[in-house]
């Protein structure tokens, strides 16, 4: 098969082209289990349809860090090898997407029901027995599961050297117990009703910041046999970043439009979520008003009553803080980026996915 670099051109137009590609990808892995699944009858098939709707759309923008990450090393010879093994990201983020949207009990997915939520709307209209929800719970941890065997067995036959495959596992393995025990970390911090802005911040770093862009930049580069320099750079330069996409991510969480976003307006709110910009809120508000958003977080709120606690927010003035803490980090991260000992053209290409990440409204 032809092998074609996809970030060929422009980097609007090869970001584009990458999706592309990065989609075509995961849609044939998912084809390739196809006849295992298909061949166990209508529940099979319905898993199937379930894990292609789950690895659809998206940014792409972990793999797109893995791609760069191999690239800040050595040129690629092999485009399909990578691109798939890039595509092993996406199937890891797509489990703890499923994972993820049933702890926070939250409804929507990029426009579209959450996996538990559309198989227990399944079940009711069956009108099968037992639980609704408990059939679409079971069904998402087990689509879950599914996405993260599979995001395991997609490098691991990516078809790049066998040398550099087991380098890349080494960091997949690294990866996932951060994104299972970062998970945990926002489990428990919701439980505890935590104001602490510093937890907020481990949590952040745990359960998103580092697998969304450090690990995928250490993945990218083990691939490509980066050294011990090049790896300690791509730190550098993708933690403070992986922080300020976090942070625009929980903004985008509470103030984000629904029309770009695919989610309710304050959805985080709904969910419960701690994050930094709530822990803010919470530390600048008056008293009473800060009682008033903490006994709000995680109940079942009106469009009426969202509305009101993000203007809340917005007047403790975490939402300014957190926009200057984004800047702030982007900043230091494009610093080390400067020096980073890593090939011209993809210091360029991540500076422009830096931006990518901290400056996007979905």
């Amino acid at each position: 098969m032809t092998s074609v670099n996809p970030w060929d051109g422009s980097f609007a137009s090869g970001l584009n082209n990458f999706q592309d590609a990065i989609e075509k990808s995961c849609r044939d892995f998912i084809d390739s289990q196809a006849p295992l699944l298909v061949g166990l009858g209508d529940d099979g098939a319905a898993l199937l349809e379930a894990a292609r709707r789950s690895l659809s759309g998206g940014k792409r923008l972990r793999a797109s860090f893995c791609w760069w990450g191999y690239e800040a090393v050595r040129p690629s010879t092999d485009t399909n090898a990578l691109l798939r093994a890039c595509a092993a990201l996406e199937f890891l983020h797509a489990s703890a997407l499923v994972h993820d949207d049933y702890m926070d009990s939250s409804a929507m997915r990029r426009g579209y029901p959450a996996t538990h939520e559309a198989f227990a709307n399944k079940h009711r209209v069956h009108e099968w027995a037992g639980d609704p929800a408990m059939y679409g719970a079971s069904a998402a941890i087990l689509l879950g599961d599914l996405l993260l065997s599979w995001a395991d067995e997609a490098l691991r036959t990516c078809g790049l050297p066998d040398r550099d495959v087991l380098a890349g596992l080494r960091i997949f393995d690294v990866t996932r117990t951060e994104v299972v025990v970062g998970q945990f970390l926002d489990v428990s911090a919701q439980a505890r009703s935590t104001r602490d802005v510093d937890l907020a911040m481990t949590v952040l770093r745990y359960k998103s910041a580092k697998y969304s862009i450090e690990r995928p930049l250490h993945l990218g580069a083990a691939l490509a046999d980066g050294s011990t320099d090049q790896q300690a750079a791509l730190t550098a330069f993708g933690i403070p970043l992986g922080e300020a996409f976090q942070l625009r991510d929980d903004v985008l969480g509470i103030f984000g439009d629904p029309a770009v976003t695919g989610k309710p307006a304050g959805d985080d709110l709904r969910e419960g979520k701690r994050t930094v910009l709530t822990a803010f809120a919470l530390q600048n508000l008056e008293p009473t008003d800060a009682q008033r958003l903490d006994t709000a977080l995680g109940t079942d709120l009106s469009e009426g009553e969202a509305a009101a606690l993000c203007a809340l927010i917005e007047s403790s003035g975490a939402r300014a803080k957190v926009e200057e803490l984004i800047a702030q980090l982007t900043e230091q991260s494009l610093a080390a980026l400067d020096q980073a000992p890593i090939a011209e053209p993809a210091r360029e290409s991540l500076r422009a996915l830096a931006y990518a990440a901290t400056q996007r409204n979905v």
